[in-house]
């Protein structure tokens, strides 16, 4: 058979852009099963109905091969009422089990695709953050929509109608070696064909599937990063670089759609001329047969018929089987998730005291290239540490590092002498909590918002919480207060309030350390100063990191590190660090004038 290279270029590129792994065929297969074992009685049932179906089905050709016989052996009493009341019985009985079919297929997906859903979001949440933060917006994005949506197709259908299709297929196949053996052999003459065309296809399928929706993964992952960076980018004039980009990956992702169109185009072809073959081989071997006298004429009707009914169970199996090759790209990328390994953390492992340290870390996002080199730090208890220094220098990086989200490459960040890495997540939450500039208002009451942080908050805690980020006016003055919805469809929140509500949970969740990293970045100026005062009052006793990009915040810390180049330069008080004269007060006096 002809072949075709597939495009040019490499098809893992896209691939290597992913954090976040693709399950292997075991993985999957391990899920798949799962899943199956979860929803046995589903598919019992449904295999059990739809067997009832097919030999409802199959009563007609066998009714009317009985007919063609009576005639050809010139049987006069026919029976045709009989035979009549006989074809209507069986077509209503497959018309209500074919209705059931539908219904018990329908439910058996989508109870599968709501598993799915459900174990993604699960098993997602309870990665490590910096696994998370790693993975990129446009692949997390992809996954969530494009594979989620391609996935629904074929558990709502695919695998009931696989199911179907398979038992339809084996008890036609079984009704003809039962009333024509010869026949049963007849039809496996179009098998070598068969076996060979999809064997072509099917060992080119999966590898192009997983290349086509690797593409559209980087191209949601450059339009998206285009439109979040927007401002970014028109600033230092990267628009054309940018566009130059989206065109390449677009391109990649057309030409390895059109390879996977070509791939099918191949093999619907080869499957046509299976069903021709396999109704003229029947009917040939049949009709010889039937001349020879070693086989009746409505044993013939029979098979032929049967034959003929072939084509809808292998035609639905080769469908469906070609959508679950997509299916299977798409599904090993949400359970590829299981793959990653468990971070090692030690459930017993709690901190003894509330000191912060880090010694000799080295971290770095890419092998080989360290964003920090050797940081040592200590943070002792309720002390407000600053950490200043120009943009890229590591600072927000520091701070994920001090508050558990990454762990480094070298070196250790502890708190009272636990080493962050090895404890769970959950745990390092209830001690160390990290607030950014990028806040999520979620679908809901404000209530529910809050709570997010402390379920059993009462309505009293939850204003209180509200005051001490300065966002009780605003709040009270919504329509139902606690109670109004917002979140998309709901009341519509300024990122100023977005970032108060997220700092109100901060203030709920109690947490003893804190890193902020540009949390009041969304203010203005004099509203941040404000906010910042008043938040004092929350944070005393409190230790708190703060990445400030607004030098006020330095001035009011305890200590500031100043960080250059990914290595703390300068270490002090302001004052201490004013009358050295070095990169920190040169940094004061342009802000400052």
């Amino acid at each position: 058979m002809i072949g075709v290279k597939p495009p040019e270029y490499d098809p893992a590129a896209p691939q290597q852009s992913t954090t976040l792994p693709v399950g292997s065929p075991a993985t999957v297969r391990a899920y798949v099963g799962e899943l199956a074992r979860r929803h046995r009685g589903d598919f019992v049932l449904l295999i059990a109905v739809n067997s009832v179906a097919v030999i409802a089905s199959m009563a007609g050709p066998y009714l009317l091969g009985r007919l063609v016989e009576d005639l050809s052996t010139g049987v006069r009493d026919l029976h045709l009422g009989r035979t009549v009341a006989l074809f209507t019985v069986a077509l209503a009985v497959q018309a209500a089990f074919v209705r059931l079919v539908r219904l018990r297929g329908a439910i058996l997906g989508e109870r599968m695709l709501a598993d799915l859903r459900e174990d993604f979001l699960v098993r997602s949440v309870g990665l490590p953050p910096g696994v998370l933060e790693r993975a990129g917006t446009g692949d997390l994005l992809s996954r969530i929509t494009t594979d989620i949506d391609r996935l629904s197709n074929a558990m709502r259908e695919a695998v009931p109608q696989l199911a179907i299709a398979v038992v339809w297929a084996g008890l036609l196949l079984g009704a003809l070696a039962v009333t024509s053996p010869p026949l049963a052999l007849a039809v496996l003459v179009a098998v070598p064909l068969l076996v060979v065309g999809c064997r072509w296809y099917f060992r080119r399928a999966p590898s192009a599937y997983r290349s086509e929706a690797a593409g559209f993964a980087a191209v949601s992952a450059a339009l998206t990063e285009s439109v979040d960076a927007g401002r970014t980018i028109e600033a230092h004039r990267l628009g054309a670089r940018r566009e130059e980009m989206s065109r390449l990956r677009i391109r990649q992702w057309v030409a390895w759609e059109r390879y996977t169109l070509w791939l099918r185009s191949v093999l619907f072809p080869v499957i046509n001329f299976t069903h021709v073959l396999i109704l003229a081989s029947v009917l040939m071997i049949g009709g010889t047969f039937a001349l020879r006298g070693w086989m009746s004429v409505g044993d013939l009707t029979t098979g032929a018929l049967y034959a003929q009914m072939l084509v809808d169970p292998v035609n639905l199996i080769l469908r469906w089987y070609d959508e679950l090759q997509v299916a299977q790209v798409s599904l090993g990328r949400l359970v590829g998730v299981r793959e990653i390994e468990p971070d090692g953390a030690d459930e017993l492992l709690s901190p003894d005291g509330r000191d912060v340290r880090a010694n000799e870390v080295r971290f770095g996002y890419r092998a080989g290239s360290d964003v920090l080199h050797g940081v040592s730090l200590r943070v002792r208890p309720g002390t407000r540490l600053a950490l200043v220094g120009p943009s890229g220098a590591g600072k927000s990086t520091l701070g994920r590092l001090l508050a558990g989200i990454y762990a480094p490459r070298t070196g250790e960040v502890t708190l009272g002498g636990a080493e962050l890495a090895r404890m769970p997540a959950e745990r390092v939450r209830t001690h160390v909590a990290l607030v950014n500039q990028e806040h999520h208002v979620f679908v809901g009451s404000l209530r529910d918002n809050l709570r997010l942080a402390r379920a059993g908050a009462d309505d009293p805690e939850l204003w209180e919480a509200l005051e001490a980020v300065d966002a009780d006016d605003w709040a009270r003055g919504l329509d139902d207060g606690l109670d109004t919805e917002v979140g998309s469809g709901g009341a519509a929140l300024t990122p100023a309030q977005a970032q108060q509500v997220a700092l109100a949970r901060l203030v709920l969740a109690d947490p003893h350390t804190l890193v902020l990293d540009e949390a009041t970045s969304l203010l203005d100026p004099r509203a941040a100063r404000h906010l910042e005062r008043s938040l004092a009052r929350v944070l005393d006793g409190r230790t708190v990191v703060a990445i400030a990009h607004r030098l006020h915040t330095a001035h009011d810390a305890d200590v500031i590190a100043v960080v250059e180049d990914g290595r703390i330069s300068e270490f002090g008080s302001h004052h201490q660090l004013v009358e050295a004269d070095g990169a920190y007060a040169a940094l004061w006096r342009s802000w400052h004038g």
